[in-house]
């Protein structure tokens, strides 16, 4: 069949690279969005949009029957999952196809196939492909350990944990398997060997309905936080070609003995030059970028001529294209990571990558692409990914993609929200990563202070509120009330130093009809222009770039970006909050209440757990000390700052 409507069964980043496809083909594009996404740049994008009534994934992108009714409504002839959501759920492949409808990925069967980690396993094993032992929860003893405890439907580090004492696993189990419930609506976890320093290396495969399955090359995805992947790259760097050989073989052994149709990932856990099979991503991958840059393919494009029926002989005749050059990629996330990669949310109140040469397409030279679902003025919420955008380096070797990538990263815009981009610089610069020796746990016990570090030492940082606190006056005496040219506050005699307050410092300052200084003289305002101040100090002149949001001051120079926040003169009483009062450290749902008024906890003791962005974390008790009041119940919703329970210490 000819695909002429195709209906995007997601959201963000994945659908607008979707439907940049499908413009260069000639197929026009439906979009569905809940109620949160009804102003997301993917809503705007498609030739058509269907509202999916509500907020939360549940009631939305993962109705079955509401993206079917979509599809109808709009008159789509095909549907393209993405992925996350349902882009795994081989009954909603049946529904589509069973519908008349071209399913954008691989049959029901195959899926069923690969679609819980322990039938999977068993089915590889079968097959010739090396796997890790599977361990029953029940059976283990301290000579097994350290396992990882592992959701056995989805993914995404979602329902995975490590266990390194026998203490811990009954309720390591019991948090794995209740958030599998959530994220993946199957609570079954199962549990393996921990490999401590093993390597994640994925293959990219694709194959077509007349039986030929083709390897598309690897990728190296090894950094990680929380079983999540950070930064990933193709081709994987440091394998020896036997070893490169074989686990091409494997992936493609893996995909012929389910007879695979579409794109899919094999993914595999390197340990030395060994390697086992972890499991198989029946769908388009978060990381395929990179895939794309060394070979020159439109990955999306190949998924919807094999749903056409095309054959790879005709798609890519002879071999698949033998890499070219190198490519990394950066998932750049609204989160602490100094704070346990808390989640953020928020209005993005700037947002920019001026490297990018390319948006959603291969650049036709070596350089950066950016791939987001997100732009100046978008709302990061709390329903859906944390990720803002992906960005990608292509270049002639690892060492120029990895500097081009900090570099594009540095000079980016991103204002608003909170963001991972400080730890991707340094982690792109970090010596064991840029020798390509980090492994899956390199985070678990990094430094995570210093690689969140950026250039803003303590000169920097008085440098960068001098400037902030000209911008805010500068501001300031452009809106307020003149008489007879002077403007309100202006004094005749300087008795002292105007002082601006920020959450991070005070800074003290001169300003007059000689332009402004810091109050010590040692530093002084070259020229304000625009949104630009320069200061001069130490006989170096030093641009600023200051925007002002509110009380917010975003400041960007070389050194790197830093939010300030414009303190009050004044604080209202009423907006104090009680000692030991526990604050909701993000917008959420509260899922469940762990303690009672009257309860004597210990410091560390989970009180709350609080649910964002498909995550659960644990809110708890800052000293010893008494429960005297909790403040909300299992269900709630709650907004970032909000008094959840109060905690009186111990005396």
């Amino acid at each position: 069949m000819t695909i002429t409507r195709l209906l995007v069964a997601n959201r963000g980043e994945i659908a607008r690279r979707v439907f940049r496809t499908c413009r260069t083909l000639g197929i026009q594009t439906v979009a569905v969005h809940s109620d949160a996404d009804t102003a997301a740049p993917f809503a705007a994008e498609a030739d058509l949009a269907v509202l999916l009534p509500g907020d939360t994934p549940a009631e939305t992108y993962l109705d079955i029957d509401r993206v079917l009714a979509a599809a109808a409504d709009s008159g789509a002839d095909a549907i393209h999952p993405g992925y996350g959501f349902l882009s795994e759920n081989a009954d909603f492949a049946r529904a589509v196809i069973e519908n008349g409808l071209a399913w954008i990925g691989p049959t029901p069967r195959a899926m069923d196939a690969m679609a819980t980690k322990v039938e999977a396993k068993r089915l590889m094993e079968t097959a010739g492909v090396p796997v890790l032992a599977e361990l029953y929860p029940s059976a283990l003893t301290d000579a097994d350990l350290p396992v990882l405890v592992k959701a056995s439907s989805g993914g995404g580090g979602r329902g995975m944990r490590v266990v390194r004492t026998m203490a811990d696993l009954a309720e390591t189990v019991r948090l794995a398997s209740s958030e599998a419930a959530g994220a993946f609506g199957d609570p079954t976890v199962f549990c393996e060997p921990y490999v401590e320093r093993g390597r994640h290396v994925e293959v990219q495969i694709l194959g077509d309905a007349h039986g030929t399955v083709a390897v598309l090359g690897d990728r190296d995805c090894s950094l990680q936080r929380r079983h999540q992947k950070v930064i990933e790259e193709a081709p994987a760097p440091g394998i020896a070609d036997g070893v490169r050989a074989a686990l091409h073989e494997a992936a493609r052994t893996a995909g012929e003995a389910i007879g695979y149709v579409g794109a899919g990932t094999v993914e595999f856990l390197l340990d030395g030059d060994r390697f086992f099979f972890l499991e198989m991503n029946t769908r388009l991958q978060v990381e395929h970028p990179v895939t794309e840059c060394v070979t020159g393919l439109d990955l999306v494009a190949l998924q919807i001529a094999v749903a056409e029926g095309e054959a790879l002989a005709d798609l890519l005749p002879g071999h698949p294209p033998e890499p070219r050059g190198h490519a990394v990629e950066v998932r750049l996330y609204a989160e602490d990571p100094a704070e346990g990669y808390q989640p953020q949310s928020g209005r993005l109140t700037a947002f920019d990558v001026p490297s990018a040469v390319v948006h959603f397409d291969n650049p036709t030279a070596y350089g950066i692409r950016l791939d987001s679902g997100v732009e100046a003025g978008t709302e990061i919420g709390t329903f859906y990914d944390a990720m803002v955008a992906k960005v990608i380096a292509w270049a002639p070797t690892r060492e120029q993609a990895l500097r081009r990538l900090a570099g594009a990263l540095e000079r980016a815009t991103v204002h608003g929200v909170r963001t991972n981009r400080d730890l991707l610089v340094n982690l792109l610069r970090d010596p064991v990563f840029t020798a390509g020796e980090t492994y899956t746990t390199y985070l678990d016990g990094a430094d995570l202070a210093a690689l969140t570090r950026n250039g803003y030492d303590e000169q920097g940082l008085r440098l960068a509120g001098l400037a902030a606190a000209v911008a805010d006056a500068e501001e300031r005496k452009h809106r307020s009330p003149v008489q007879r040219g002077i403007p309100v506050g202006w004094r005749n005699v300087v008795t002292q130093p105007q002082r601006t307050a920020f959450d991070r410092l005070t800074v003290e300052w001169y300003g007059g009809r000689d332009g402004y200084t810091s109050a010590d003289g040692a530093t002084r305002v070259v020229e304000v222009r625009g949104a630009t101040v320069v200061l001069e100090h130490g006989g170096v002149r030093r641009p600023f770039t200051v925007r002002l949001h509110g009380d917010r001051c975003e400041v960007d120079s070389v050194l790197g970006h830093l939010a300030l926040v414009r303190q009050p003169r004044f604080t209202d009483p009423a907006a104090r909050v009680a000692a030991g009062s526990l604050l909701a450290p993000m917008p959420g749902s509260v899922v469940a209440v762990r303690a009672r008024v009257g309860d004597t906890v210990g410091a560390g003791q989970v009180i709350l757990v609080l649910e964002a962005m498909k995550m659960q974390h644990n809110v708890t008790a800052p000293a010893d000390g008494v429960v005297v009041a909790i403040e909300v119940q299992a269900g709630r919703q709650v907004s970032a700052g909000d008094v959840l329970a109060r905690v009186e210490e111990d005396a």
